[in-house]
């Protein structure tokens, strides 16, 4: 089941919503990629895949711990728990803490929630073996009927961290603005392989120093320069702050959801 995890998808220019785009306009890509492109960016890797038929489109979401994965997924359900037929998987190493939280916020039905322990480092049942998640996704689907879409959402691992194209169709890696503004000029293959990049938390900014303006620019590069791999800045602490995610996501569906409406 293991499906060409280690070739990657370069590009992508960044749009900054609001923090450096004055309401959320979107910024020109940041120049070309990086002269010697490191091992992890070449080759440029598939196609991405075309829409699945008569299952669930499914979306990983990676990134190191504390970048804010959880309270992205917890977003994107209440976003879209009211307009397509959702679920979610969560891993953990040893507990299931990030399913009882999205259960106690109440973001989406709890039938809907399913959370994996992994055992072992979580990259491992996201890219090396996938069995779990891949019962996790098919029970719900046989417990729930047809759905639309299941996030799958790893656990907090490192910059190296990839899904299997197995397990998920799309990817989106978080990292956030707390780290500093070096962490996109560190690379690795979940800054520049993944569908979208998110970073995360620029409300911090000021109080760490991190210019976005940098990040922007870095994020452009260790992704190629190429159309398609978009980069989106977020605040989810404030209201709205995940809606430039939540179209990105609609648009992914085999059938778009508008995202001025209900379904």
């Amino acid at each position: 089941m293991h499906i060409d995890h280690d070739q990657v998808h370069l590009g992508g220019g960044p749009a900054l919503n609001g923090a450096l785009a004055g309401g959320g306009g979107a910024m020109a890509s940041g120049g070309e990629g990086p002269a010697g492109a490191p091992r992890w960016q070449s080759p440029p890797g598939r196609p991405a895949a075309g829409a699945p038929a008569g299952r669930a489109l499914r979306v990983g979401v990676g990134g190191p711990v504390g970048s804010g994965k959880t309270a992205l997924v917890a977003a994107l359900c209440r976003a879209l728990a009211g307009r397509i037929r959702l679920a979610v998987v969560t891993n953990d190493i040893y507990t299931t803490e990030d399913a009882d939280f999205l259960r106690a916020a109440g973001v989406l039905d709890p039938a809907r929630i399913r959370a994996v322990e992994t055992g072992c480092c979580p990259h491992t049942a996201i890219r090396d073996d996938i069995t779990a998640n891949l019962d996790a996704v098919e029970d719900l689907e046989a417990e729930l009927g047809r759905l639309d879409l299941v996030l799958v959402e790893s656990g907090g691992d490192n910059l190296t961290a990839t899904f299997s194209y197995g397990l998920v169709d799309r990817q989106i890696f978080v990292i956030d603005v707390a780290g500093g503004d070096k962490v996109p000029r560190k690379g690795g293959p979940g800054v520049a392989s993944s569908d979208l990049l998110v970073v995360n938390k620029t409300d911090l900014a000021p109080m760490v120093g991190a210019d976005l303006g940098v990040m922007a620019r870095d994020a452009a590069a260790m992704r190629g320069g190429q159309a398609g791999r978009p980069v989106l800045f977020t605040d989810l602490r404030s209201e709205g702050g995940a809606a430039a995610v939540v179209d990105w996501v609609l648009a992914q569906l085999p059938a778009p959801v508008s995202p001025a409406g209900p379904v």
